[in-house]
């Protein structure tokens, strides 16, 4: 029999309910928790660099922590699995494409071929992603708006 152990309340998954849980599955936990972390930050840095006149450098540490963030959240296995599929080999080859021009200074083709690599990459994410978020409480009311709902 596994040892069960109570979540400490720094967890945002189980903070409300303090379920216990099993010893490998805190281990998974920790690393989803740092990968959405990482993945903020990265939206940050690539934020702030859009908004600093194309800023090189944060738009690198934009995507190194965006990247990192991913593979920590998804796992090696699925990480390669996304990128490698054949439905998208489009988003892929347009997204490394766009890293690559980041890197060699031409960060305003770099930053838009990303953009389109990530909208071919998770499209298929965008209906559970619109479900997630008409449960947020300001994001959601905004979004049952016939405007906003129109756009997906």
């Amino acid at each position: 029999m596994r040892r069960l152990i109570q979540v400490p309340i720094a967890s945002w998954l189980h903070a409300f309910t303090k379920t216990p849980i099993l010893n490998y599955n805190l281990s998974l936990l920790i690393r989803a928790e740092i990968g959405l972390g990482l993945i903020g930050f990265g939206i940050l840095f690539s934020f702030l660099g859009v908004i600093l006149f194309f800023d090189k450098g944060l738009l690198a540490l934009g995507n190194i922590f965006w990247l990192t963030g991913v593979v920590l959240l998804l796992g090696w296995y699925s990480t390669w699995k996304l990128f490698t599929s054949r439905a998208n080999y489009k988003g892929s080859v347009s997204f490394v494409v766009g890293l690559f021009f980041l890197f060699v200074r031409w960060p305003i083709v770099g930053i838009l071929l990303e953009i389109y690599g990530c909208i071919a990459l998770f499209g298929g994410f965008w209906p559970s992603m619109k479900g997630f978020l008409f449960h947020i409480p300001i994001v959601g009311w905004i979004m049952q708006y016939p405007f906003s709902v129109s756009f997906s």
